[in-house]
């Protein structure tokens, strides 16, 4: 006997190479079938989901979730109501310092599930707001590698790997040196790094030689002065370099971090994100990036379909944090899903340099499975 049975829906889940209409189990907290039918007379509880897209439950590879506890966080469970992600990473929000809060008034009291990474910086993000900015790496004497690795090993169920915010705003004159003790303790712990650029210095270009294959660039198509390719709008060779090398590409679009100019490049090339995720905080939560169903429909609006986009959110995102247990709906696998609407609506989309692009839908949260059981009903139409 099944506990719950979501019914008739077309089902993405581009990880087992899944696109149409199929029944999907779940029992004791884990998917227990994904079939052409499965009788409701072998479910507990049978939800119809006819008319309705189900995946694997969506992954948002860069989030800051550690509401209360710093000053850009914002609410897990309010923003999984309304994009249907079970799974937040957070960002770095947190350092050696103040992570066990972290993962006792946050991670351990939500529904959705919630990983990290560990700020190279012991104090994390802990001035970011509208009228305080302070860079967490900007201070050296923040920044020691063996309280981040303590923190890591005492934490190795939740943590993915380490953070290093770097660049004019949050390194000040601290140059690469952030990212290069990031990388030292995460090779330690056999785990990737997650690299933010803003201002130089440093330039792009050192930041991308130092990157190694599985390592996270996140705000990959971010606008001008750190875009992926130059004035003439050819890519960059050590943005192609990086991803023939296996850097992996995240949007982390945030309020500063993605444009529509340098998508546009970069698709007509052919070069796509690996992860699509919202960089959601207290300043970009209202908008320009909202949450990752919001970036997402960005994304199609842009002409990518909606499997490749469910790819990135999916496993992609999962293969980037080494947990392929996640964004798949296989037999065995923790029992997580998203079901979507594809919403009529006319939408203004905007970029983080304010370019305004108009589509005719978008993705809406229709309900979450979260370990089994339905947790909410999404956005009502």
């Amino acid at each position: 006997m099944h506990d719950l049975v979501l019914k008739g829906g077309r089902v993405v889940d581009p990880g087992e190479g899944i696109d149409g209409p199929m029944d999907v189990a779940f029992t004791e907290g884990k998917v227990s079938a994904v079939a052409a039918e499965v009788a409701p007379a072998e479910a507990r509880e049978v939800r119809d989901v006819r008319g309705r897209i189900v995946t694997p439950g969506l992954i948002d590879l860069h989030t800051h979730v550690y509401w209360g506890g710093t000053s850009l966080g914002v609410d897990a469970e309010t923003i999984a109501r309304r994009s249907g992600t079970t799974t937040f990473v957070d960002a770095g929000s947190a350092g050696a310092g103040n992570f066990p809060g972290f993962r006792k008034h946050v991670i351990e009291r939500v529904a959705p599930r919630i990983l990290a990474y560990v700020n190279i910086s012991f104090a994390g993000i802990f001035g970011f707001s509208k009228n305080v900015m302070v860079g967490e790496c900007a201070n050296m004497g923040l920044i020691h590698a063996g309280e981040c690795l303590d923190a890591i090993k005492a934490n190795e169920d939740l943590v993915v790997g380490v953070k290093a915010r770097i660049g004019l705003k949050a390194g000040g004159m601290s140059g690469m040196a952030p990212l290069h003790l990031a990388i030292e303790v995460a090779d330690t712990v056999g785990l990737p790094v997650m690299a933010h650029i803003d201002h130089a210095p440093p330039s792009q270009q050192e930041v991308l030689a130092v990157l190694r294959p599985g390592d996270v660039l996140t705000h990959c198509f971010r606008p001008w002065p750190y875009a992926p390719f130059d004035g003439q709008r050819r890519i960059r060779a050590e943005v192609l370099a990086a991803k023939e090398r296996g850097v992996i590409f995240d949007i982390g679009h945030g309020y500063g971090g993605f444009s529509f100019d340098s998508a546009r490049g970069m698709l007509a090339e052919g070069i796509t994100p690996d992860v699509i995720s919202s960089d959601v905080h207290v300043l970009c939560v209202d908008g320009p990036a909202h949450d990752v169903l919001a970036v997402m429909s960005k994304f199609m609006a842009l002409g990518m379909s909606l499997p490749d986009v469910v790819r990135c959110v999916t496993v992609n995102a999962a293969a980037a944090l080494r947990r392929p247990e996640l964004g798949s709906l296989k037999v065995g696998t923790p029992g997580d899903a998203t079901v979507l609407d594809m919403r009529a609506s006319d939408v203004e989309h905007v970029d983080v340099v304010g370019e305004v692009i108009r589509a005719e839908t978008r993705l809406a949260n229709a309900g979450m499975v979260i370990g089994g059981a339905w947790w909410c009903d999404g956005e009502a139409a």
